[in-house]
């Protein structure tokens, strides 16, 4: 069923489409009494809000961009794995699980996954800070939804 739907940055749509979701949002805030009132007021007609209603929608800030996963290769010395964690908490990024691991000639892989709705920096600079860590030989992106 996801292979049905684009993300698209709403700059290169119609503004129709941003008012169709404007008005919807006024219904269902009680911003206006009902449909007639709401199109009045983001400036389109009835037909146009009934061809779109049911097909153009804002994702809503907790469902996209939330979640990434993260592999490590960390040198098998004490500290390392938390001057990761302290560096994910400093980009104000939430780890949800930890996999680490048993070491092998020295290393150990960590997998992380993280709630990055909230993150201060990009995720290429959050890589980077955590490739700066000492004991630190590998961090890149596995996956974000």
């Amino acid at each position: 069923m996801i292979k049905k739907y684009l993300i698209v940055n709403k700059k290169i749509l119609p503004e129709v489409y941003e008012r169709v979701i404007e008005a919807r949002n006024m219904i269902n805030e009680g911003n206006a009494k009902g449909i007639s009132e709401a199109v009045k007021k983001v400036g389109i007609s009835r037909s146009t809000y009934y061809k779109y209603k049911d097909y153009v929608f804002s994702p809503s800030e907790n469902s996209i961009g939330r979640k990434a996963v993260v592999a490590l290769m960390l040198k098998n010395e004490k500290g390392v794995l938390s001057y990761v964690i302290n560096e994910i908490s400093k980009s104000n990024a939430n780890i949800l699980t930890i996999n680490q691991n048993i070491p092998i000639s020295g290393k150990a892989s960590v997998n992380l996954s993280l709630d990055v709705s909230d993150i201060d920096l990009s995720i290429e600079d959050m890589l980077a800070n955590l490739k700066k860590i000492p004991g630190v030989s590998v961090a890149r992106l596995i996956a974000i939804e």
